[in-house]
């Protein structure tokens, strides 16, 4: 990780009762108090009171607002205040969500349906990463920020190294890239697509509006930087980084020892539900669960992969999963090392309370929990965040 330090850039300095507040909040925050308040009107210069307080502390900073609009713009301000760091957007990413529903009457199940604002997934890839390769960052969401996210280990471990000069081969590459939930195409390059036509790969990352064009000779010739729109080129690379295309990865080792605790799971239910006559909602169980894990073990991912994230990261019933707040960095004994600012807390607060029991659990109709199309473990609240 790149240890990059916050430094403020602003055209002017604190004024009034500024000085005193940056001063409280850092002796606090030395002190080790977990909770402070700033107070102020509105346009007295907040946001720039606490930036100074990020440029003191020099930790990594979750800032938290009730909406997007506001997300945006508080995102926009830091930007200003810190243009040589890391300052990014993260919110939720759908433009149309319908959960996952049943209709008894009918036996019929409803898949969940969305549509994924490709814009806004770029962006979040763009937060997490910047979270696991370096310190100077600050991350602006909604409540988006506590709902459930790929584990950031496995993330992090599928970070794939490309070196002009390297052996790596085009096959091998092209193996990669699928292994780590690349697309391949022959049209247009999207977000998280490659392309492969003689000995040249190109890619778009998943979390930055460029192409990298990869050249093969004996081993990788060359690496271009190129502007996805004009096609200019944007300079020659020794080495870059790529992360995989979705949140949620994991290991073939992985994924066959969860494909087991699923199966024997849905074996203990299915005996429970035949106990009880109902032998309807045992098939409808059976079915389901049986249709996910077939395109899990042949994909590696299947609509709702979030839903079974517990056997894939090894947790016990019960146990939240992981979140953004999972990629920020921890001390060695598992305490936060990072500061988290909630803004407008007399909104931002209220919106956060009644979801914190439930974050980044599974999201569906009653009837669809009621019905058994889940199993029991999986099943959680009926709600999604609006963050």
């Amino acid at each position: 990780m790149r240890d990059g330090k916050f430094i403020m850039k602003a055209p002017f300095k604190p004024a009034g009762s500024q000085p005193e507040a940056i001063r409280a909040l850092v002796e606090g925050l030395e002190k080790g108090t977990r909770h402070q308040t700033l107070l102020g009107v509105t346009g007295s210069g907040k946001t720039f009171t606490v930036a100074n307080v990020i440029e003191h502390v020099q930790k990594p900073t979750l800032v938290i607002a009730h909406n997007k609009t506001l997300a945006a713009q508080l995102a926009e301000e830091y930007r200003s205040f810190f243009p040589d760091s890391a300052v990014h957007y993260f919110v939720s990413y759908y433009d149309y969500y319908q959960p996952e529903a049943y209709l008894p009457h009918t036996d019929t199940y409803i898949e969940k349906e969305a549509q994924i604002n490709e814009e806004i997934d770029r962006l979040r890839h763009a937060s997490t990463q910047a979270l696991l390769t370096r310190r100077d960052t600050i991350i602006v969401a909604s409540v988006s920020c506590i709902y459930g996210l790929g584990s950031p280990e496995e993330y992090e471990r599928e970070n794939l190294r490309i070196d002009r000069g390297g052996k790596l081969t085009r096959n091998t590459l092209v193996r990669a890239l699928v292994a780590r939930y690349f697309m391949r195409t022959t049209a247009d390059l999207m977000p998280g697509t490659f392309r492969a036509l003689g000995n040249v790969v190109e890619l778009e990352p998943s979390n930055e509006r460029v192409v990298y064009r990869i050249e093969f000779g004996d081993g990788i010739s060359r690496i271009v930087k190129i502007d996805p729109i004009s096609r200019v080129l944007l300079g020659d690379l020794d080495t870059f980084f790529l992360f995989p295309a979705k949140h949620f990865v994991t290991s073939k080792e992985k994924v066959d020892a969860a494909v087991k605790t699923i199966r024997h799971e849905l074996a203990e239910r299915l005996r429970g539900l035949q106990k009880e006559g109902k032998a309807l909602e045992a098939e409808r169980l059976k079915r389901r669960t049986n249709y996910d894990l077939a395109l899990i073990r042949e994909i590696g991912y299947c609509n709702g992969i979030e839903n079974y994230s517990r056997h894939f990261d090894g947790r016990v019933s019960g146990e939240p999963p992981s979140t953004l707040l999972s990629y920020f960095p921890r001390l060695s004994d598992g305490s936060p090392d990072f500061l988290t600012v909630i803004d407008e807390s007399h909104v931002t607060g209220g919106s956060l309370t009644p979801k914190l029991p439930f974050a980044g659990r599974l999201q569906a109709t009653p009837t669809a929990v009621k019905s058994r199309i889940f199993l029991p473990k999986l099943r959680r609240l009926s709600r999604r965040a609006d963050g």
